[in-house]
């Protein structure tokens, strides 16, 4: 038996990579609490060896020298100790005496099999762990396996994400086997192994969505900005590069919109404006609004408020349904913005086809 075990270990560690040392010492802690329990003494007192070149196991028990031992479980009188150990110790000294039970090995046997397979179980979970802790933050895809109380259990193959009912697309379908990309918002450890939360609505997820279709992104040659999102619903996101030659709209976009179609079906159909960013505000803010055309844009830094102003026929378009564009317009830059038709703007200004003129010219 003693032999099997290390032979088992030696393969745990080369297969599992799980440290030979360590494994010793657990089985050596557990076969100590083993020892407690059936032998009725004092853990504190055991000491359990395990040689690591051919497994033999032995209990030892510490115990005071002293001259007459009235509590035998943890003292030995003088008289008892060898004669070669009698000219090395002394009365109040401690000593290891070797107290293996003869029928320790079943039970030694018995609990260096459980304490293994906890140990490879812990190094599995490890492994998981560490695998997933290091995508925290980024996308995977995933096969959904069942549907508990609204949430949404994807397997990831050696484990599962968790897809909580505020994480999921409003009104997107999930059904067992459907494939998806979830993006991995936390990754936590917990003693039944590593707990997976995603999500599907996550902004970060249409980034790395971006990152993965358009070559120009995952290269560095054009920048994501801001992105803001209503899943499932629309998105704006701000894109900028500091090549002129590149047209980050038209890389985002792709040839006939090849890119852009293929994020939008991995998201439910969301609708995705791509807008151009610019550090100058007033254009920002005007691109922002798109698709609308914008014919003027008056700043109110002091309320972080921006009055946009736009032709009548394009005011629902600036707006938006149920005021979905300018609400994103206004996520996308920071500022409050507040929409105008220019006949409404006309008629609250003196003079004011003559000041629309002036402020054009701005």
């Amino acid at each position: 038996m003693n032999k099997n075990i290390i032979k088992v270990l030696d393969e745990i560690e080369k297969e599992k990579g799980i440290s030979k040392d360590i494994l010793i010492e657990a089985i050596e802690s557990a076969l100590a609490s083993a020892y407690k329990k059936n032998y009725e003494t004092n853990i504190n007192n055991v000491e359990i060896n395990m040689c690591k070149d051919t497994g033999e196991i032995k209990t030892f028990t510490r115990k005071t020298i002293v001259k007459k031992a009235l509590k035998p479980l943890s003292e030995i009188s003088i008289e008892e100790l060898q004669t070669s150990d009698k000219d090395k110790f002394k009365i109040g000294d401690t000593i290891l005496i070797e107290t293996t039970p003869k029928e320790f090995g079943r039970i030694a046997a018995q609990t260096a099999k459980q304490v293994i397979l906890q140990k490879i179980r812990e190094a599995e979970r490890n492994v998981i762990y560490e695998k997933y802790i290091d995508k925290e933050r980024d996308i995977v895809t995933g096969v959904v396996q069942r549907i508990e109380y609204g949430n949404v259990i994807i397997d990831l193959g050696r484990t599962e994400a968790l897809l909580l009912p505020n994480e999921q697309i409003k009104n997107e379908e999930y059904y067992k086997g459907k494939r998806i990309k979830i993006y991995i918002i936390e990754v936590r450890k917990t003693s039944k192994g590593p707990k997976i939360f995603a999500s599907r609505t996550h902004p970060e997820l249409l980034k790395r969505l971006f990152e993965l279709e358009v070559p120009e992104i995952h290269e560095g040659l054009v920048e994501i900005k801001h992105i803001t999102r209503e899943a499932g619903k629309r998105s704006k996101v701000a894109v900028y590069s500091k090549n002129e030659r590149i047209d980050p709209i038209g890389a985002c976009i792709g040839d006939r919109g090849s890119r852009i179609k293929s994020i939008m079906l991995e998201l439910k159909d969301e609708k995705i404006d791509i807008i151009r960013w610019s550090d100058d505000e007033k254009t920002f803010i005007a691109n922002s609004l798109s698709p609308a055309k914008v014919i003027l844009v008056n700043l109110f830094k002091n309320e972080k408020t921006a009055i946009v102003i736009v032709s009548d026929q394009q005011l629902s378009l600036a707006i938006g349904k149920e005021g979905q564009n300018a609400r994103l317009a206004a996520k996308l830059t920071g500022w409050k913005v507040d929409i105008k038709s220019e006949s409404e703007y006309k008629k609250n200004n003196t003079n004011s086809d003559c000041n629309l003129q002036k402020d054009l010219a701005k």
